[in-house]
């Protein structure tokens, strides 16, 4: 099939997943055409079938913002006319799916039918969408799509709370490829180069951003560092870097904690960890947890939002609520105090990324499409 993805072409974890899924429909064949404002930071153009369209905006001084919507929606129909696309796949409720829905009505005068795939994945409505500026537009966008999804089970749950929802949403769990960590693993993992052999590596990726809570990483590991060898990588940037690394110099940690910025390679950076810490405010499915888990990793985590159903309290990791950096950094002494109990854990992390495998994900998406086409 001929497919249109449009996502924010950033490090953050919807993106990651658009992107990742849209190599990986390309690889089985399908032609795919990545439609956005700059190329996906995980791009990978070593396969014929893929593409990207940039959406780009003109300067006007009339314009004090300009106008991303309105450019989005007019390359979307650009791109579906002149390729001939079957179904556009949105990521992310604003504005990508009031951008399409729009496109969807243009195309209409042209005398072509596109369907629109919207998939919500959690600040889009938790944070930004529910916002009273914002409401009305997502909730109307949410409605008139051909077909919603959601990452989890909580984030469906909060957008019917949310909002007057009379569309039905489909749960699909974002995936993740195993078999590029299991190669991670194989390769390219020296562990010498980050610590020494009786040091545990603790790790965080994030944006960064305060729904992170990337001070709480660091106390959580100031507390565990207190108790066992151990360093800890922080991956990523964003507005709290620069607090996060002024909290590490004023309790005297800085020759243990190694902040390694924004990367493309996080399979080989998450090869190396024992533990990942993802001390969140809120997390509508807990991507980089599962990233973690799949390179055998256990994870210490909030009990917020999809989080508990990704990380499974007191078998892949445990859960603590939010805040709570005596009791997480508890939990995590008692996971890494021991190799056997370690081991244990880790194990049970790459055993349960299983039910998140990309060849269980997905087929689920390409009978969606599908089914969108024979509508057609």
């Amino acid at each position: 099939m001929k497919i249109g993805i449009v996502c924010y072409p950033t490090f953050g974890g919807s993106g990651v997943v658009a992107t990742e899924f849209g190599m990986a429909l390309a690889d089985k064949g399908h032609e795919v055409h990545f439609i956005t404002y700059n190329q996906p930071v995980r791009l990978d153009f070593f396969t014929h079938n893929l593409h990207f369209h940039e959406v780009l905006l003109e300067e006007y001084p009339l314009f004090q913002y300009q106008p991303y919507e309105l450019a989005l929606s007019s390359k979307m129909v650009e791109i579906v006319e002149k390729h001939q696309l079957e179904v556009l796949h949105v990521h992310y409720a604003i504005p990508h799916a009031y951008a399409a829905f729009m496109a969807k009505k243009m195309l209409l005068e042209k005398g072509i039918h596109i369907k629109v795939v919207t998939t919500l994945h959690g600040t889009d409505i938790t944070l930004v969408g529910s916002h009273p500026t914002y409401k009305t537009a997502v909730e109307f966008s949410i409605n008139n799509s051909d077909v919603v999804t959601s990452v989890s089970n909580s984030l469906k749950e909060d957008t019917l709370r949310l909002f007057n929802i009379t569309n039905d949403i489909k749960v699909i769990y974002n995936f993740i490829d195993t078999e590029k960590y299991d190669k991670a693993n194989q390769t390219e993992c020296k562990r010498a180069g980050i610590a020494l052999p009786e040091e545990r590596i603790v790790t965080h990726v994030s944006n960064f951003r305060p729904v992170k809570r990337t001070e709480d990483v660091i106390k959580v590991f100031n507390e565990i560092q207190k108790e066992i060898p151990s360093k800890l990588l922080m991956v990523g940037d964003g507005v709290d870097r620069s607090k996060t690394e002024l909290l590490v110099k004023e309790l005297g940690i800085e020759d243990k904690v190694l902040f390694l910025g924004n990367s493309n390679e996080v399979a080989k950076i998450l090869c190396y960890s024992d533990l990942f810490l993802l001390p969140s405010k809120t997390e509508s499915f807990g991507l980089a947890a599962l990233e973690a888990m799949a390179a055998s990793t256990a994870v210490i985590s909030t009990n917020t939002g999809g989080l508990p159903e990704v990380n499974i309290h007191g078998k892949t990791g445990y859960l603590s609520t939010i805040g709570d950096i005596s009791d997480m950094a508890k939990n995590a002494i008692t996971i890494l105090k021991d190799d056997e109990t370690l081991d244990t854990f880790k194990h049970n992390a790459k055993e349960h990324t299983k039910l998140f495998s990309l060849e269980n994900i997905l087929p689920v998406y390409e009978d969606i499409y599908q089914s969108c086409y024979v509508k057609n």
